[in-house]
């Protein structure tokens, strides 16, 4: 990809973000400023309103776009309706002025957001099929035809999930702690080294989860999804553990379900499944990310294929029937051939669900900072399609789909489950349609209003595990506020 360095003219400089966004599909972006202090090449956008009528153009390297369209009328329900349509016009001409110029074709088209499903949700609650939605989708935004059907698969899955209720909300709980740390990840956390800030940190946690029950009891809010997640929950020692689990499920019973991710295979142990299952926790997740010994190490995982193969089989064998696996296409050094021994082996075992994620080399990990190169847009494509064609012949179904920005081949994650197995949490926080009282260092509470806009404010915690333990009271007044 073609290294750039630019520098914007525009009238609308809360857009510039999303315009470096849509660079980003066809460039690699070394610089991009809007004062013109950097040197680079010009990139120039007008625009001009009258009345409704909104006309855009952009200019860069010596080819024009221009585009017109009429916003919607003014909303008093939908106040940032209008600010939307600007961003849309604008962000489709450049993308269209950039495809013209490099003769690239993203597969998701002009599209850089987390959630696309939510285009698909735009266009039913406009009185569309989900096939008229969904060509919507692929024609507005040039989105490939096998992403849009993709998209279309997935929403047809959600709308047979039950739906929240106004007076549900799911339930977090952070556990920052892991063995090692990942060279590709950017969540808060820390390595667990000799384990002296998980007495201090389980103190705070349980006093906060505490709060956090209250406040639930107070808001009238029923547990929908509990998630314990982290870091890496079975990180802890099994007393620890253990310790933590009874708190959690005596605090915020009678869940539709619960999830604990066990993670790293390396971590399990038969007393801290023995514990869950007593507990009545059904979901957990077994997460190799690569079935290659060689891969493992280089991106600092220290557990072998064969430990995952160990801590699933025991899993197995206690009577848990919904365990999920989350594999990373593109990892550093790994081909197509090996991304398809490690389908190979995950079909073997015949998890619940399966959650194929694209390597995306985030700015806090330490891929990004050995500027470890992500891997070629069709190598990519191919892992992805792997990925696929290894849950389908599990029978298992796509559910839910996001992307995030710096992502091998613009490609996606996707989770698929066996019918009866989605999870409901997933769903949750990637549609964004359940509040979430989140509790932990780095847990960030979310609260969604009954209103047409589905307005969404959020609560986060610190992420240093340290701050958070002197600084937890502050943290529990931020979601009383929150739901107040």
């Amino acid at each position: 990809m073609e290294h750039v360095t630019v520098v914007l003219s525009t009238p609308l400089e809360g857009f510039a973000n999303e315009f470096c966004d849509v660079l980003r599909l066809f460039f690699a972006v070394d610089g991009f400023s809007l004062d013109g202090a950097q040197v680079g090449e010009p990139l120039t956008h007008t625009f001009a309103q009258e009345g409704r009528r909104v006309t855009c153009a952009f200019s860069f390297r010596g080819r024009r776009e221009c585009r017109e369209a009429e916003l919607p009328a003014p909303d008093a329900a939908r106040p940032l309706a209008q600010k939307r349509a600007v961003k849309r016009l604008c962000k489709i001409t450049l993308y269209e002025l950039l495809k013209a110029l490099t003769g690239v074709k993203p597969p998701w088209g002009s599209l850089t957001g987390i959630r696309p499903t939510r285009l698909v949700y735009e266009g039913l609650d406009a009185g569309l099929s989900l096939e008229q939605a969904v060509a919507c989708v692929q024609e507005t935004f040039d989105v490939d035809p096998d992403k849009a059907e993709l998209l279309g698969r997935i929403v047809h899955q959600q709308q047979a999930l039950p739906y929240p209720a106004g007076n549900e909300a799911d339930v977090y709980v952070s556990v920052p702690f892991c063995r090692t740390r990942c060279a590709y990840c950017s969540f808060p956390g820390e390595a667990l080294g000799k384990g002296k800030l998980v007495g201090p940190y389980l103190d705070a946690l349980e006093w906060e989860m505490e709060r956090g029950a209250e406040l639930m009891a107070a808001a009238g809010l029923k547990v929908r999804a509990l998630y314990v997640g982290g870091g890496t929950p079975t990180s802890l020692n099994e007393a620890d553990f253990e310790r933590l689990m009874r708190q959690v499920m005596r605090l915020f019973p009678a869940a539709r379900e619960h999830t604990v991710e066990a993670g790293r295979p390396d971590t399990i142990t038969r007393a801290k499944l023995e514990t869950l299952r007593a507990l009545g926790v059904e979901r957990i997740s077994v997460n190799p990310q690569t079935m290659n010994d060689f891969t493992l190490r280089l991106i600092g995982r220290d557990h072998t294929a064969a430990q995952t193969v160990e801590a699933f089989n025991l899993a197995r064998s206690l009577g848990f029937a919904d365990i999920n696996m989350d594999v990373i296409a593109g990892l550093p050094g790994e081909s197509v051939a090996d991304f398809q021994a490690t389908m190979d082996a995950v079909r073997a075992l015949g998890p619940d669900s399966l959650t194929v994620h694209t390597l995306a080399i985030k700015r806090s990990s330490r891929l990004n900072l050995e500027r470890a190169p992500l891997p070629e847009p069709a190598v990519a494509a191919d892992m992805v399609r792997l990925g696929e064609n290894t849950a389908q012949r599990l029978g298992l179904t796509p559910y839910y789909l996001y992307r995030q920005k710096y992502m091998a081949g613009q490609q996606q994650n996707v989770g698929y489950a066996r019918p009866g197995a989605a999870c409901l949490y997933n769903v949750d926080i990637m549609e964004e349609n359940a509040s979430v009282v989140a509790l932990g260092a780095g847990a960030i509470s979310k609260r969604v209003f009954e209103d047409r806009e589905r307005r969404i404010e959020r609560a986060p915690n610190v992420s240093n595990v340290s701050v958070y333990i002197d600084r937890v009271g502050e943290m529990a007044r931020r979601k009383i506020q929150l739901f107040a």
